[in-house]
């Protein structure tokens, strides 16, 4: 059922309920393709969906026009979920001219083709009248690929935001204040920390530069629509930009015969004095969606694992090799780890914690085979090291 935003704006979209992974991304409350038509003298359409469901987009829009008479379809983003419906929907669309910036262009025609297209190409800054209603275009580049751009609808104050603060997250609602905002909020946090975070530099450029727009509604290309918390939203994305910290430690670790569990309970026991939360995450089984998610506002994380084939647990090794992707910044942590005849698990991980420029509060804290009552008294106290690092990070960043 399409829902209408605006006098003659419209959501005419799909929801993806059964959706559960998305690249490597664990999306178990399934997910929602965004596109939107304005009605006007000039008819847009703002954003296709993924392949598989342009049939259904083309209902949604015949519930409201014919889709022949749409004059404008504007892609903010080249990627397939949102633009690999592009062309079935031109195809229905014969009049309609495709709205992009050059890149845009570029890389729908490495993945479409598309020598026939009719384009308007635009460029930054640049406006487009329809009636009553007045398109300007925002470039947005690696927010989250080269090609991005906002669309932002002048008269109604209401900014098509493609990824940016998205959710991936299927609801029959379609409005932030219809559904559980503490729901809403923590999808966003996740689809931040794991679509968005290496960007924050980029972010930070993209939020200074909507700041100077009149914003009263934010209409994302994944999730709910943003028009009642549009200034929670977006002061959370500044705080994410930055990593901000809170007085929180993560430890993360996997374990072979309980000895580096041991040494991570010991360490939680460490950490956890009053105003600190500790998160203890278990590589194994506990999917890198929610591990890069709970380090996006960690002040401080202890990484472990037990020495298996001369390296790191495989496991632990895919975590950190996607949180180096993903960039989290303003970090102080340790490796820690069990080993038999050789070192080398806990020194991996360290090297790798070095290369994501965390802040190494001490050398790899390591027990030969089980761990001793020192052992465990000296994990506690690593543990009580982050604990009060974490205080410090969190009452600096205010």
């Amino acid at each position: 059922m399409t829902t209408e935003l605006r006098k003659g704006i419209y959501w005419v979209g799909h929801v993806d309920w059964s959706i559960r992974d998305f690249h490597g991304y664990l999306t178990d409350r399934g997910s929602t393709y965004n596109a939107y038509l304005i009605v006007d003298e000039k008819i847009a359409l703002i954003d296709t969906v993924k392949s598989p469901y342009a049939g259904h987009l083309l209902a949604m829009i015949s519930e409201i026009v014919d889709p022949a008479r749409i004059d404008y379809v504007v892609c903010n983003h080249a990627e397939p979920d949102h633009a690999g419906g592009l062309t079935e929907v031109l195809k229905a669309c014969p009049r309609a001219e495709l709205v992009c910036n050059a890149k845009c262009l570029d890389t729908l025609r490495r993945y479409q083709g598309g020598a026939d297209w009719k384009v308007k190409p635009v460029s930054d800054g640049q406006t487009l009248s329809l009636g009553r209603n007045t398109l300007k275009f925002i470039d947005t580049p690696m927010a989250h690929w080269p090609e991005s751009m906002f669309t932002y609808v002048v008269e109604e104050k209401l900014l098509f935001s493609m990824d940016v603060f998205g959710q991936h997250y299927a609801t029959v609602h379609r409005f932030d204040d219809q559904d559980d905002l503490s729901v809403v909020m923590a999808e966003a946090r996740t689809y931040y920390a794991n679509i968005i975070m290496l960007y924050g530099k980029q972010v930070t450029k993209v939020l200074d530069r909507a700041a100077g727009l009149p914003i009263e509604m934010i209409a994302p290309s994944h999730g709910l629509i943003w028009r009642n918390q549009v200034g929670e939203i977006v002061q959370a994305y500044r705080d994410w930009s930055v990593c901000k910290p809170k007085a929180k430690v993560v430890v993360l670790y996997d374990s072979m015969w309980g000895s580096t569990e041991a040494m991570a309970l010991a360490i939680v026991d460490g950490a956890a004095l009053p105003g600190v939360t500790v998160t203890l995450l278990k590589a194994r089984t506990d999917h890198i969606t929610l591990q890069a998610t709970e380090i996006l506002d960690a002040a401080c994380l202890a990484v472990g694992t037990p020495t298996l084939n001369m390296g790191m647990m495989p496991e632990v090794g895919a975590g950190l090799i996607y949180l180096k992707g993903l960039r989290p910044v303003g970090k102080s942590g340790f490796a820690f780890g069990s080993y038999g005849w050789g070192k080398n698990g806990a020194q991996e991980v360290s090297e790798i914690l070095k290369q994501m420029k965390v802040d190494l509060v001490r050398e790899p804290l390591l027990s030969n085979y089980a761990p001793d009552a020192a052992i465990l008294d000296e994990c506690r106290v690593a543990g009580r090291l982050l604990g009060e690092r974490a205080l410090a990070l969190a009452a600096a960043a205010g």
